[in-house]
């Protein structure tokens, strides 16, 4: 495996970030990176990003989750932020991605009693890792994402973002972040979301997780998340559902959750409103402080 790793210097002088980065050994040879907030002993709170991001994305929800005591951790997945980069895309695959992201809180971590927050990919990522490995787990927080197998057909809009970053000749990552927000974002911070890849050779991750999203019934990650499904209907773990009012990506998957999963039952679910996909970025605090009182509430 090829592996890159960004140049520190290309993270210098990130708005509203002071997070040191800390780093942990994961299978295949590769670093992880992520931050934390909040005290050391503070009930973890696993926050998971999704393309083309990384942890700076939570930057406005951690400060929220520390103020009530819990321990923010945001990780930056493989491929994305600090973290390594496999170069090639064929490297990429969602089980390897649910394995290095499980081998980073279990056993490099050694977190328990996680609440796992996910959006976009990492609730791909995070539900699975909830329904594999239930006994560290918690809470599970679904925010803009879902689990899909291939078996409902996934909007339009989706289709078009997969095409556009497949055939890019050059994936303007910033944009992309943009284009999922209802804010405009300041140049400061755009050029925070283009940190992480100096060049095309770095993007191999944002590249790759589009095609790896299940899109048939036949897909090699459909059975997994089958199974994951079971699993999460009826498991015993309070399940926030905390989606935007303005995402036409996931937006649908909302009611889907809140039928079928049993741990949304009795819980006062928000819709965090004026907000797109990348509700983290319009509406950080917001949802920060929502994640907050349910963790603090169950």
């Amino acid at each position: 495996m090829r592996i890159l790793r960004t140049p520190e210097e290309r993270f210098a002088d990130l708005p509203d970030f002071p997070y040191e980065p800390r780093y942990a050994d994961v299978p295949d040879g590769l670093r992880m990176a992520y931050v934390e907030a909040g005290p050391a002993d503070g009930e973890p709170v696993v926050l998971l990003h999704g393309e083309p991001s990384w942890s700076f994305l939570y930057r406005h929800v951690m400060p929220e989750l520390a103020a009530a005591g819990l321990r923010a951790i945001a990780v930056d997945l493989v491929g994305f932020g600090r973290s390594d980069k496999p170069a090639d895309r064929a490297e990429h695959t969602y089980a390897r991605h649910v394995e290095w992201t499980r081998a980073l809180l279990f056993d490099a971590l050694g977190l328990s009693r996680v609440t796992v927050v996910g959006q976009d990919w990492g609730g791909l990522i995070g539900l699975r890792i909830s329904a594999e490995h239930p006994g560290g787990v918690a809470r599970i927080v679904a925010a803009n994402t879902g689990l899909p197998t291939g078996d409902i057909p996934m909007p339009e809009v989706w289709h078009r973002f997969r095409n556009a970053v497949l055939k890019a000749p050059v994936l303007d990552i910033a944009r992309l972040v943009q284009a999922g927000c209802r804010t405009e974002l300041s140049e400061d911070v755009r050029a925070a979301y283009d940190a992480p890849f100096p060049d095309e050779s770095y993007k191999a991750g944002p590249r790759a997780m589009p095609s790896l999203v299940p899109i048939t019934p036949d897909d090699p990650a459909a059975p997994a998340n089958r199974a994951a499904w079971q699993v999460l209907t009826t498991l015993d773990r309070p399940f926030l559902v905390a989606f935007s009012d303005g995402d036409p990506i996931t937006g649908d998957m909302a009611p889907i959750l809140l039928k079928s999963i049993s741990g949304t039952s009795g819980l006062r679910h928000p819709v965090i409103k004026g907000a797109g996909h990348f509700l983290q970025e319009d509406a950080g605090a917001e949802l920060g402080r929502q994640i907050a009182a349910f963790v603090t509430s169950t």
